[in-house]
């Protein structure tokens, strides 16, 4: 077992690659070869993705996959996805192509502001907390006037800040609650930045509140963060059409437009179901997300607790049948940006983003919430008609006969053969063994 390492981060990337492999890898050159198999062959860019992040030693690539055919408003999208599970990508495309001729998917930003949080303690009388608020609260926009001159030029800024007492679900607990308009910008250094300078003021301020020496208790600032939790920044995306339209079959239609409707309400009862229906919407979701330079962690844990707001954990998406009318909707709460950050660096982001005509802020939101009701529409097709495992295996083929190292004359005869018989790793590989005996 070796020792703990000391100046790890101030050693060369050559040298954090002999320390790995010499620690980790019975075999050196092995190791060694792995990593720098993936460096870029282009030494500019290499640095470029080194600073990325600490302690980089190698990139990890996913595929970068399109979906093509999203007609989203009247207007006809290629999607970026960047996603290593399989199905995924035909999932979004074979969606994006029912819907093309159905009237296509519809889009609307009902709401764009984030928010972040100065969390306080305070133990006193809290009328002297609010007089002392209000009095100060102009002081509080002027600190941070200097951090966002630019963002105002474009029409965003700090918008208003808020005193809450908290203090009923945690003894001495007030916030307050500041909200931005980021305009093209995620904004989360923004946003960081005024806070900092909102509790650095306030704190200040609070030292020569006379009310506050006289009773010798003032308020005491905790921590001061953005939150990624931003129901005021939210998306609704849906699809509509006459239930005879879904099949060529209207007795068919019937049966698969109830069914459907029934899967969605399945998972908006029944949580261990919600889960893994929400999963895959953000299987689009995540996939677009990464692929245009965001935060998907982010918009992971925002959307799921969006998904708890009521007190349980429900589906994201609703279906309705209403005078013969079948609607699908998801309503998404998405923090994103299309300026700033890997925006501007990364070259497949800057790439991904000219694929989607160079879109703001909202019209991302849009598409991404887009991406997320598809596959969504397409994992529910699958499951109440052919389910889901058929489709997926049939993507996991590929998978399984890169394992057993298949020449490409194995996978095209493979390929073949399973279009007709069941896939499973024990099924490949008697295929293959076959083959090659």
């Amino acid at each position: 077992m070796h020792k703990p390492v000391s100046g790890f981060s101030k050693m060369s990337k050559q040298e954090k690659i002999d320390w790995l492999a010499r620690n980790y890898f019975s075999n050196n050159s092995e190791a060694m070869n792995i990593l720098m198999q993936y460096w870029n062959s282009d030494a500019k860019l290499q640095r470029l993705h080194d600073d990325f992040t600490e302690n980089a030693v190698s990139n990890y690539y996913l595929p970068f996959g399109i979906a093509p055919n999203f007609l989203i408003n009247d207007k006809l999208y290629t999607l970026p996805m960047v996603i290593e599970e399989s199905s995924v990508v035909a999932a979004a495309s074979n969606a994006a192509k029912f819907w093309l001729n159905r009237g296509g998917f519809h889009a609307e930003v009902l709401s764009t502001e984030k928010n972040g949080q100065v969390h306080l303690d305070y133990f006193g009388d809290k009328q002297l907390l609010i007089d002392f608020f209000e009095a100060i609260k102009p002081r509080l926009f002027e600190a941070v006037s200097e951090i966002e001159k630019n963002m105002k030029k474009r029409g965003g800024g700090l918008k208003d800040i808020e005193l809450i007492d908290s203090s009923g679900s945690l003894k001495g607990y007030y916030q307050l609650h500041c909200s931005f308009n980021t305009k093209d910008a995620m904004g989360a250094n923004f946003i960081n930045s005024c806070l900092e300078a909102i509790a650095t003021t306030f704190e200040e301020e609070s030292l020569g509140f006379e009310p506050f020496l006289k009773n010798t208790e003032s308020p005491k600032v905790v921590l001061s963060i953005l939150s990624n939790y931003v129901p005021e920044c939210l998306v609704k995306a849906w699809v509509s059409c006459p239930v005879s339209a879904l099949l060529k079959n209207a007795t068919n239609a019937e049966v698969f437009a109830q069914d459907f409707v029934r899967a969605v309400d399945i998972a908006n009862a029944e949580v261990r179901r919600a889960v893994t229906h929400n999963k895959g919407i953000m299987n689009g979701v995540d996939a677009v997300v990464v692929a245009t330079g965001n935060d998907f962690r982010a918009v992971e844990a925002g959307v799921h607790a969006y998904a708890a707001k009521n007190g349980a954990y429900r589906s994201l998406t609703h279906a309705t049948i209403e005078n013969d009318e079948f609607t699908f909707s998801i309503e998404i709460p998405l923090a994103l940006g299309t300026v700033g950050g890997l925006t501007s660096l990364h070259p497949m982001v800057k790439f991904a983003l000219q694929l989607l005509h160079k879109p703001s802020a909202e019209e991302l939101m849009k598409i991404v919430a887009v991406a997320g009701l598809a596959q969504n529409f397409a994992a529910i097709r699958s499951l109440v008609t052919t389910g889901i495992q058929k489709g997926h295996m049939k993507m996991h083929l590929m998978n399984i006969l890169n394992q057993l190292e298949a020449t490409s004359e194995e996978k095209e005869k493979a390929v073949r053969h399973f279009v007709k018989n069941t896939v499973s790793h024990s099924a490949a590989v008697e295929f293959i063994e076959k083959l090659r005996a």
